[in-house]
């Protein structure tokens, strides 16, 4: 395929090297003259381990070479993956100016060009920044609506500073934000000879989905420091205690409890929090992180308040009253603290959960239902139908089978609050679906 990469720094370089050795046409362009003599010449402008041998057999080859004229690279080519920098300032927002003025000079370029022509944007941009900068960019560069003959796509780098070539070649996946499949397997095309799954998602996924890398690669350097210091403060050898934290795939590192949702709670979590940031006082070591969790936990129970509150609706069933689905556990369960709160906002409340039910009546928990919450335990439920009678506004705490069973019965005149972000709908949604006639 015939390229352009535009701009020449870090990402541009390492992208535009690795194309041109896959066999692909590439045109680097920047606005920097220095940088562009120095791609020219089969220097790379900067630093990286296998970068400088690399650029240099490319450009010998004749399939890469760099330019300052954004008009001259557009017209030899097909496809434009945008690399220029993002810088941000110290509130934290970022400067787009230069994505931009690329976009402008892009769509300058394609004035009169009828072919297709696909941008992809690989610069680390917030969500909405395609849709909002970029693309108006494009058109009013070239002064009219491109129509079909622009393509657009967002494709995120997940290289590292120091083994990037490896990394471009093999990274975890290849991400393709873009609105129709026809621009998806123009990039698949591209990236042909990436040894890594193809995920197609819309332009904004595409766009958050590598600041929610950065974020937990930063969560987890401050969590394992955190640790560190306080495995030190007690005594304990934190590179063994890590080295056996790290053993676990089945919960610690995998995709156990990364998924959105509500509040945790139960009889572990809360406790043993507080717990580790007590001893971290006791022993003046800071754990910002850590102490920070609890509290984070409380503000999603104040949202979802918040959130009951604001349909003005006075009669409200809640499904799941557990910490979890399946289970009678009611110790701190985030449900039990959000129907006290609605209680007390003068709520007329009554709840459905089966477990919770039988609990009263046999188990571990019947005591605690008898002594702390027995005002809550007179409003269980024993029916879905029952439990919609009363409602005007259903509350969905977890995603179990009532759950999905009041969801699907709820109707348009009832308000639903999904705390499980989506998951009751969906499997409502799915077993609505198993039950129509074939």
């Amino acid at each position: 395929m015939r390229v352009n990469v535009f701009g020449l720094g870090y990402v541009g370089s390492v992208t535009a090297a690795c194309l041109a050795k896959a066999g692909h046409e590439v045109i680097g362009v920047d606005i920097d003259e220095e940088k562009v003599a120095m791609i020219n010449d089969g220097a790379s402008p900067v630093v990286e381990p296998g970068l400088g041998a690399l650029m240099s057999e490319v450009v010998a080859t004749r399939r890469l070479r760099g330019t300052i004229s954004t008009p001259e690279a557009v017209r030899h080519a097909t496809i434009g993956l945008i690399c220029v920098g993002t810088p941000g300032g110290p509130s934290g927002q970022l400067r787009v100016d230069a994505l931009e003025r690329v976009g402008q000079e892009i769509g300058r370029s394609l004035t009169a060009r009828e072919e297709p022509y696909t941008v992809v944007l690989r610069s680390t941009v917030l969500p909405g920044t395609t849709e909002r900068v970029l693309i108006p960019a494009i058109h009013a560069g070239a002064g009219r609506e491109l129509g079909p003959s622009l393509r657009v796509a967002v494709n995120p780098e997940f290289m590292r500073e120091g083994s990037a070539i490896r990394d471009f070649a093999h990274p975890p996946f290849t991400l393709i934000g873009c609105v129709d499949p026809g621009t998806a397997a123009v990039l698949r095309t591209l990236y042909g000879e990436v040894e890594a799954p193809v995920v197609h998602t819309s332009v904004t996924t595409a766009e958050v989905v590598k600041y929610v890398s950065n974020a937990f690669h930063a969560l987890k350097v401050c969590f394992a420091n955190e640790i560190g210091d306080l495995c030190a403060a007690l005594g304990a050898d934190a590179e063994d205690a890590m080295r056996i934290f790290l053993m676990d795939r089945k919960l610690n590192v995998s995709e156990a409890y990364l998924r959105p949702g509500f509040a945790f709670g139960g009889s572990c979590l809360p406790k043993d929090l507080r717990a580790l940031v007590y001893a971290a006082r006791a022993a003046d070591v800071s754990v910002p992180l850590l102490a920070a969790i609890l509290p984070s936990n409380e503000g999603q129970i104040r949202r979802a308040v918040e959130a009951v509150l604001a349909t003005r609706k006075r009669r409200i069933g809640v499904v799941g009253l557990a910490f979890k689905p399946g289970t009678d556990d009611l110790r701190e369960s985030p449900m039990v603290t959000l129907v006290e709160t609605l209680i007390g906002k003068g709520c007329d409340v009554r709840i459905l959960d089966p477990s919770v039910a039988v609990a009263r009546l046999r188990g571990a928990n019947r005591r605690y239902i008898e002594e702390e919450i027995p005002h809550i335990a007179s409003l269980l439920c024993e029916s879905v139908e029952t439990l919609l009678a009363h409602a005007e506004v259903l509350v969905v705490g977890n995603a179990s089978p009532e759950a999905t069973r009041a969801v699907s019965a709820a109707g348009p005149q009832r308000v639903v609050v999904d705390l499980t972000r989506g998951a009751a709908r969906r499997r409502a949604d799915a077993r609505d679906a198993s039950e129509q006639p074939r």
